[in-house]
Formats: C-alpha cells, sequence, structure tokens
C-alpha cells in the first residue's frame, strides 16, 4: 500500500471515530419520515422524503429556497450526509436568521458551501444574503479535493463561540474567526436555477445530527485562518506563527519612517483603530509614513484597511530608508485607493497604481467579488516566500503575483518611476511601512508571520 493510499484511509478512520464520538451525544434533526420540525422558507423548491433522506428539487422561476429547522441553535457540532448533482450549487445554512424588518424576510446567515463545479469550493464559508465570501477555498487550496462529486459526503461543521470550523469527508476545508450572528436557525438550500437550466435537478441529505451540550472542539490544525474579529488573535493563528503588528490599543512597535519615534502628529489611534490623519492630500505632509521597528524577509502580513472617498494609501514592504527620501520611503508597495475618485488611478501603465497592484509595476486583477464600497471594510494580505515568489490578496481572493529578479520583474522596473534606484525591491529584508499620502485612512487588525 502506497503513502497517499494510507493517509487517506486514517482520515477516513478519524472521521469515522470523530463521527461515532459526536452520535453519542447528539441527536437526529430528521425523522427520516417526514418533514416534521422543519419549515420552507424563500423560494418553492420541492422537498421531498424519499428512502430515508431529505430530496431538494430544483424548480424554474423561484429564488433559493431554504428548507429551514423550526429552532434556533447557537453553539454545536452538526454533521450531515449529503449527495448532490454534479451541475448543482448548494449549501448549508447556519446560526441563520429570517426577519420582517431584512429585505422582507429574506434568508440570511453563514453558510457551508456545496459546489461541485470547476471552482470546486465545497467547504467554504458564505455569508448569504449579507456579506458574501467569508472563507474561499483559495485560502486552502489542498481543501478543493476534499469534495466527492459523484458520491455522498459527510459535512461536519464546528461553531463554538466566535470559532467556525468546516469539513468534508474528515478534511478541514474553513476556519473562520467572526461574532456577527451567535444563533440562528439550520437550512438546507436548494439554489436558484438560470433561464438556461433544466429543472429536476436534485440534491439529497441524510444522517443529520447535531450536539448542543459538552461541546469539545477538534484539536488545531494548520489551515488559514479568516479572522474579521478587529485586532483579535485566535489560538490557532498563534499556533500558525502569527503574531499583532498592532493591538489597537498602542504603536509601540512603529516608529516614524526615517525617525526613532512616532510622530508626534499626523496619527491617531483611537477605538482599535491607527488613522491617518488628513492633510489634504499631500504626501507626507504631516505625520509622515510609519515603519515597523523590526525588518522582515520572507513573511505573510494580513491588514484590515478602510478608505475614504478619493483616498490614496499603501502598504510597502522591504523599505531600507537608505535612499533618505524626503516625501514618502521608497519600497515594493500593495497600493490602496479608491480608483473611481482619485486621479493616481489614471496614471502609470495599465492600471498599474490601482487598488491592489504592485505600485507602477504591476496592474491587479479586478475580481468583482473582491470588490468593497468606500468606507467598508478590506482584508488585505502581502505574501513574500523564501524563493522570492510573492502575492497580493484582497477580500479572499488572489489579485496579483509576481517574482522579484526574476527577468519579467527586472522589466518593469527598467521601465517605471524607479527605473535609476540601484536593485529596487531586491534587499534581502526590510522595515514593513503605511503610507501617510495625506489621506484619511485606518487600519486594524495588523498582523505577520514569518516564513521559512
Amino acid at each position: 500500500m502506497n503513502l497517499k493510499a494510507s493517509i487517506s484511509i486514517l482520515l477516513l478512520c478519524i472521521s469515522f471515530i470523530s463521527f461515532s464520538q459526536t452520535n453519542k451525544k447528539s441527536q437526529s434533526l430528521f425523522n427520516g419520515k417526514d418533514l416534521t420540525g422543519w419549515k420552507q422558507l424563500g423560494g418553492k423548491a420541492k422537498y421531498t422524503v424519499e428512502n430515508g433522506e431529505i430530496v431538494g428539487t430544483t424548480v424554474p422561476d423561484e429564488p433559493n429556497s431554504f428548507l429551514a429547522t423550526e429552532k434556533n441553535y447557537g453553539d454545536f457540532i452538526f454533521e450531515v450526509e449529503l449527495l448532490a448533482d454534479t451541475s448543482m450549487n448548494s449549501g448549508i445554512q447556519f446560526r441563520s436568521l429570517s426577519n420582517p424588518e431584512y429585505q422582507k424576510g429574506r434568508v440570511h446567515g453563514y453558510q457551508m458551501e456545496v459546489d461541485p463545479s470547476a471552482r470546486a469550493w465545497s467547504g467554504g464559508i458564505y455569508d448569504e444574503a449579507r456579506r458574501g465570501w467569508l472563507y474561499t477555498l483559495e485560502y486552502n487550496p489542498e481543501a478543493k479535493k476534499a469534495y466527492n462529486k459523484t458520491g455522498w459526503n459527510k459535512y461536519r461543521m464546528e461553531c463554538i463561540g466566535t470559532t467556525i470550523r468546516t469539513w468534508i469527508n474528515g478534511i478541514p476545508t474553513g476556519h473562520l474567526i467572526d461574532a456577527e450572528t451567535a444563533s440562528g436557525f439550520i437550512a438546507l438550500q436548494v439554489h436558484a436555477i438560470g433561464k438556461n437550466d433544466h429543472p429536476g435537478k436534485q440534491i439529497r441529505w441524510r444522517n443529520i445530527r447535531i450536539q448542543t451540550a459538552d461541546l469539545k472542539a477538534s484539536p488545531g490544525d494548520k489551515i488559514f485562518v479568516a479572522n474579521t474579529i478587529p485586532n483579535n488573535l485566535s489560538s490557532q493563528e498563534k499556533t500558525n506563527g502569527y503574531s499583532l503588528l498592532f493591538n489597537g490599543k498602542d504603536a509601540s512597535q512603529w516608529r516614524g519612517a526615517y525617525k526613532t519615534a512616532m510622530p508626534e502628529k499626523g496619527w491617531v489611534i483611537s477605538e482599535g483603530l491607527l488613522s491617518v490623519v488628513p492633510s489634504g492630500g499631500k504626501e507626507s505632509a504631516n505625520g509622515g509614513d510609519i515603519v515597523t521597528k523590526k525588518e522582515y524577509g520572507a513573511f505573510e502580513m494580513k491588514f484590515d484597511f478602510k478608505l475614504s472617498e478619493g483616498a490614496n494609501s499603501g502598504v510597502k514592504y522591504f523599505v531600507t530608508e537608505k535612499e533618505n527620501n524626503k516625501g514618502s520611503a521608497i519600497g515594493l508597495e500593495y497600493q490602496i485607493l479608491d480608483d473611481e475618485r482619485h486621479p493616481d488611478a489614471k496614471l502609470g501603465v495599465n492600471g498599474n497604481r490601482t487598488l491592489g497592484s504592485l505600485y507602477d509595476l504591476m496592474t491587479s486583477k479586478k475580481i468583482p467579488a473582491s470588490q468593497k464600497k468606500i468606507g467598508e471594510w478590506n482584508q488585505g494580505m502581502i505574501r513574500v516566500y523564501p524563493n522570492n515568489r510573492v502575492e497580493y490578496w484582497l477580500n479572499g481572493y488572489k489579485i496579483l503575483e509576481y517574482e522579484r529578479g526574476s527577468p519579467e520583474f527586472l522589466d518593469l522596473v527598467a521601465k517605471s518611476k524607479y527605473k535609476d534606484l540601484p536593485n529596487f525591491g531586491m534587499a534581502p529584508k526590510g522595515h514593513i511601512l503605511l503610507q501617510d499620502h495625506g489621506d484619511a485612512v485606518s487600519f486594524r487588525s495588523l498582523k505577520i508571520k514569518e516564513l521559512k
């Protein structure tokens, strides 16, 4: 037996043991005979009971349909087996709500995704009719292999406090820290179908069980954690090697660029935010840039940012301060910009000064689902691998990738505003910088992990 087969058997054994242990303390949500304890919300897809299974069937010209528990659940461990049409999108709602005052009773809340498509985001965590994707499987690409398109799948979710974790067939798929909704119903979704889709596609659910007492979280793992709670560092983030660069209270790990301490003006810490005090859009005219006291080589940095209308800022890295520039310090930059209102978006080449771009060098992908309205919080991420490969992320989507020192990179530098700077962007390590471009921009949840 080869190693891959041995690992697969081990995972199935762990899954079976976990399922058996949960069953000892859990209760069934489905009696196998009828839909007692459930109610239908949203669209009018067909829900029937066949051979001890709940069967959901698509119908035309209807919005998303949900078969919801009559009871609400807060903290719980939930398990179900499901089998879906290979061309059908679905999901399992949890801690979800349907209130008359919210979009006339529209179902909204967390959803564990069922996605047999080539995208393969099954097990990801979506916020239905509210915030959109909270945990895409781009964060955890190995989990894309967990879902069996042609057979039954064992779904598991643990909701304990603000920690939400998901598994498919014993493989961890999502890990979210979020405090938006503490309790709500569980619902089985039949997704609306398009005009050109054929009705009659089906998804089946069986062995639907929930545990609400004596909850014990599964052991930790190494998958990526998406955390929306401001300036919070979860236990698994700590285990994964993250630390806070800003605790929401002070800037003890920062100083002014070309200075020994934080600027006396131009930056303010209030209500857990580190913010630029606007000075009419003049670069470094007030407090100036701030940099980490420590230098970093290979790293992964998470940061939340919020733009005001027309604002410009950026996160720079491999900043050495050797050039002793009078304006903003020099470094590779993750551009932060109001693309619609700031003139810089129209400068440079082919949009390489727009939001999420490698400033003046490379244009980021404009993925509609990754875009937030001005005034809303964004989650950015910069990954610099030891082999000089760099990734930019925005709200769960990878939007840019390049390699420092590659021929393509050197060619881009030669055509940019940095062409006369020797070895631009090639320092083995440097400071991380938050830019003062004179506009109101706020930061929070600044976290870093050094990569080996």
